[in-house]
């Protein structure tokens, strides 16, 4: 069984209102704009026409990788915070030699707070600092490098 993925209600409908307007007018759209570099001729040559067939490429992938997130997402509710670091938190982190910490939120990439960056659970980092508070420090590995960073505060 594949994974769950957890995403807010908010990026959970608004994947499916993308979803929607691709497999829906998205898709009308390229087929049109195909059918009109057609009827340009020669198609070895047509820049409108590779254009058309690039852009349609690039949607069905997206329109795949959408499928894909929503059928296994698990939609999660706003929760209180109990001080720990879970999906769905703030978290305020200070790398080694840095002061000013940084402030990322824990979710799946598709999550979009505005002035956070997202820091996947599943990445090196993100699982190290599931079920930390602030105080903590975590030592996480990337490139075969150990790295520690101190939780200064969680959201």
């Amino acid at each position: 069984m594949a994974e769950t993925r957890e995403l807010s209600r908010d990026t959970y409908e608004r994947l499916q209102a993308e979803l929607e307007q691709l497999t829906g007018a998205g898709r009308i759209d390229i087929a049109q704009k195909i059918e009109a570099a057609r009827a340009l001729g020669d198609l070895s040559e047509n820049g409108d026409y590779h254009a058309a067939k690039d852009q349609q490429g690039k949607m069905e992938a997206r329109i795949r990788q959408i499928q894909g997130i929503l059928l296994d997402a698990v939609i999660v509710e706003e929760r209180e915070s109990d001080g720990t670091v879970a999906v769905g938190a703030t978290v305020g982190i200070t790398f080694a030699d840095d002061e000013e910490p940084e402030r990322y939120y824990v979710g799946h990439i598709e999550e979009r707070p505005e002035g956070l960056d997202v820091l996947s659970p599943e990445s090196p980092l993100g699982s190290q600092l599931l079920g930390k508070r602030a105080g903590d420090e975590a030592t996480y590995e990337v490139n075969g490098n150990r790295l520690t960073v101190k939780i200064v505060s969680v959201e």
